[in-house]
């Protein structure tokens, strides 16, 4: 089990990893160990709760695809179970981002206050201003 937050969690089996081939230069044995981790998760047919769905799908990310599919691609690492596990934590969080609920904005009045902060501050501004002119007769 992938645990999300205390209530949510995802099956193992419900997550595709295939081993590949990282890209990039690199020393000995680079065409024979598969240390890269591509890891598959399709959002539609998962056990996530649908509002959690409905978010993930209706993202413009370019990891998802018009299918509703999650591809993550972890190669940070030389080591096959460092890159699994990184997958893992980064499709964890982007669940975890799908699920947070933004709280609206509550618009608030100016107070008394600060409006008159803001006006002394203004007239400071403005007698600094007027002394730098010219004076005229």
């Amino acid at each position: 089990m992938l645990y999300i937050t205390g209530s949510v969690s995802i099956p193992v089996d419900e997550i595709e990893i295939h081993a590949i081939r990282a890209q990039g230069a690199g020393g000995q044995h680079v065409n024979k160990v598969a240390s890269a981790i591509h890891l598959r998760f399709d959002i539609g047919a998962s056990s996530l709760p649908d509002v959690c769905k409905q978010r993930l799908l209706a993202w413009q990310d370019q990891r998802i695809s018009s299918e509703g599919i999650l591809m993550i691609k972890a190669q940070q690492f030389r080591s096959q179970q460092m890159n699994r596990s990184d997958a893992l934590v980064r499709l964890q969080t982007l669940i975890r981002a799908a699920m947070a609920t933004v709280r609206t904005r509550r618009p608030t009045c100016k107070t008394q206050a600060s409006v008159a902060r803001r006006l002394a501050r203004k007239k400071r501004r403005s007698e600094t201003k007027s002394l730098r002119k010219k004076v005229r007769d």
